[in-house]
């Protein structure tokens, strides 16, 4: 879970999300490197007055910065359009879970066992215990297995929402009368928040998500006693 003080990205809770991480550092770095370079040059630049002969006509210096560029966009591409298909791998997941975006809360489907449906809204106020999260937590968690390939399947009802959890990198818009799939992976136990990140109305920012992954084991106690 995020803080007020946190610059940098949440810590992974899945697979997807810890190759994104290593993809910023990738690309911060190769975009700090430009940042030197072309300091230098401009700094070089100006304190020979403009009469580098090295930089100035010269043949060599010009295709050095014609092909950089291409050479940096390859390192940046590859990685990139790796990540993408990774994101996209939907290979015989273990779970199906639908979930719609209502104004303003969730509600969720598991569409593999019969008759579990259930709302998620979040806690108000005056019924929030001592250890309840404020403006976080819900009235009924959205229980999953870790280890377990799971298919997210996102739609609304009436607008269009945004079903995000910034530790898993994972943010779905749901819109009417079209069904949007994501692919989940946790690799490990515990609660992770998310909220809605599309503009959908007045109370926008008080439909939050909340993930609380468990063994498969008590997964499979949770469904036959709910």
């Amino acid at each position: 879970m995020s803080t007020w003080m946190n610059f940098s990205t949440q810590d992974s809770m899945s697979p997807v999300m810890e190759q994104l991480i290593l993809f910023h550092d990738h690309t911060m770095l190769i975009l700090v490197m430009i940042m030197i370079i072309v300091s230098y040059i401009f700094i070089t630049m100006m304190m020979n007055k403009f009469i580098n002969r090295f930089l100035l006509e010269n043949q060599i210096i010009e295709l050095i910065w014609t092909i950089s560029p291409t050479i940096t966009l390859i390192f940046i591409g590859l990685p990139s359009l790796k990540l993408l298909y990774l994101m996209d791998e939907m290979y015989l997941p273990s779970l199906s879970i639908k979930s719609i975006g209502h104004q303003w809360y969730w509600s969720y489907e598991l569409s593999d066992f019969n008759n579990i449906e259930f709302d998620s809204y979040m806690i108000p106020f005056d019924k929030m215990n001592n250890y309840s999260f404020r403006l976080l937590d819900v009235d009924n968690r959205l229980i999953m297995p870790f280890n377990s390939l799971i298919r997210m399947i996102i739609t609304s009802s009436d607008v269009i929402h945004s079903w995000a959890i910034p530790s898993s990198g994972i943010k779905i818009d749901g819109t009417p009368g079209r069904l949007n799939q994501a692919s989940l992976y946790m690799n490990q136990v515990g609660m992770f928040f998310g909220q809605c990140s599309e503009i959908c109305g007045t109370n926008h920012s008080f439909m939050p998500i909340i993930i609380e992954s468990i063994s498969p084991k008590y997964f499979i106690k949770w469904v036959k006693n709910f």
